[in-house]
């Protein structure tokens, strides 16, 4: 038995991580390097993401201005697509190394996952950004749009129901009066005017 594991593990059980490291061809050097600085700099980004601190998010100005911006304030040259890049190129080639033997196919592949690891992020941040547009959201969008009445509202301004109204996929609920009839609930009316920050007039 221990003849076996003599032979499966020669003298890398005892070789320090550092010597294990110097002891690869350079390629795997560089995979490896890029894999472990780039999963340790992104650990570090999403905690300060989490607690509100990050500021790693800067483009990289390449033409006097042009990042190349792909919408919604997101540039493809940036610190944290850099970052997702590497992270993608290093652990794509320590994990199909030992699968793939040609040095320059697997370099090949690391740079395809390496970009599909910037795309993936981009798409989830772009997703991000489109929930945060839509989840703020003006009063004043909601004159002119047909509203369903949700608590009765008394006529001639002598007190106030309720509306809820739909924009930009999020239900809101504000109160509301009118000018004219009473509306009863589940009455569909139209918002004329805005009254104040929270408060519709109907009709």
């Amino acid at each position: 038995m221990l003849e076996f594991l003599d032979a499966a593990l020669p003298s890398e059980a005892s070789m320090t991580w550092l010597e294990t490291y110097q002891s690869m061809d350079t390629w795997m050097q560089v995979f490896w390097g890029c894999a472990i600085v780039g999963s340790i700099i992104f650990i570090i980004q999403m905690v300060l993401t989490l607690i509100g601190m990050d500021s790693s998010d800067m483009d990289v100005d390449f033409d006097g201005g042009d990042t190349m911006d792909l919408g919604g304030g997101i540039s493809l040259f940036s610190i944290k697509n850099f970052v997702n890049f590497i992270v993608g190129f290093g652990w794509a080639g320590v994990c199909f190394n030992g699968a793939i033997k040609n040095m320059w196919l697997l370099t090949f592949i690391a740079v395809l996952v390496g970009v599909g690891f910037v795309l993936m992020f981009f798409f989830i941040k772009k997703q991000t950004k489109k929930l945060e547009h839509n989840g703020a959201f003006n009063i004043e969008d909601c004159v002119g749009k047909t509203v369903d009445v949700y608590l009765r509202i008394p006529a001639q301004r002598e007190g106030k129901g309720k509306v809820q109204v739909s924009i930009n996929g999020s239900v809101q609920e504000f109160d509301a009066m009118t000018d004219g009839e009473a509306f009863s609930s589940g009455r569909k009316v139209t918002v004329v005017s805005v009254i104040d920050g929270s408060t519709v007039l109907v009709k």
